[in-house]
């Protein structure tokens, strides 16, 4: 097990690196820059650097990298299951940008990065949107991830001991 310090440095950094993909995804959808120059910028000038007295945290690069890089590569097969879970009439391209890049990026990491637990990813993208948005828009997160995670990983949801009920 490794030191109190050390866990919660790495769930700092890989917080950090999460809003920064947010960012990332965000700034991709905005302005059309290419995937490897807006991991270039990030990488560069941004995480763990301060902008106009503004300091960033300390992100985890390759947690970053794998996270933008991989919303990029299974956004096809993301979207349609982010817009399974979206509201009767509402599709995923009608969606907030900032929001459908913490949909997509939340979405990814419960589809492919197993070693994270579904709880720590929902709760991690919740306060993400809570950092951007106050009003229904965490709510929105919490449920469309619950629900993905519920389906992408039901034995972490499964209740626990030897009763069946």
């Amino acid at each position: 097990m490794a030191p109190r310090g050390k866990t919660e440095n790495r769930a700092s950094s890989r917080s950090a690196a999460r809003l920064a993909a947010v960012q990332a995804l965000y700034q991709m959808d905005m302005t059309g820059i290419d995937l490897n120059d807006v991991i270039a910028e990030f990488e560069t000038h941004r995480l763990g650097k301060e902008i106009e007295d503004c300091q960033y945290r300390d992100a985890e690069p390759a947690f970053f990298r794998n996270l933008v890089e991989g919303v990029v590569r299974e956004q096809l097969s993301i979207d349609p299951l982010i817009d399974k879970q979206l509201a009767e009439g509402w599709r995923l391209t009608r969606v907030d940008s900032i929001l459908r890049a913490i949909l997509r990026a939340g979405a990814y990491e419960l589809l492919v990065r197993s070693d994270v637990p579904a709880r720590v990813v929902i709760t991690e993208y919740v306060d993400i949107a809570h950092a951007f948005f106050s009003e229904e828009e965490p709510k929105v997160v919490n449920g469309i991830l619950d629900r993905l995670a519920h389906t992408a990983r039901p034995k972490e949801f499964a209740p626990r001991g030897g009763s069946d009920g």
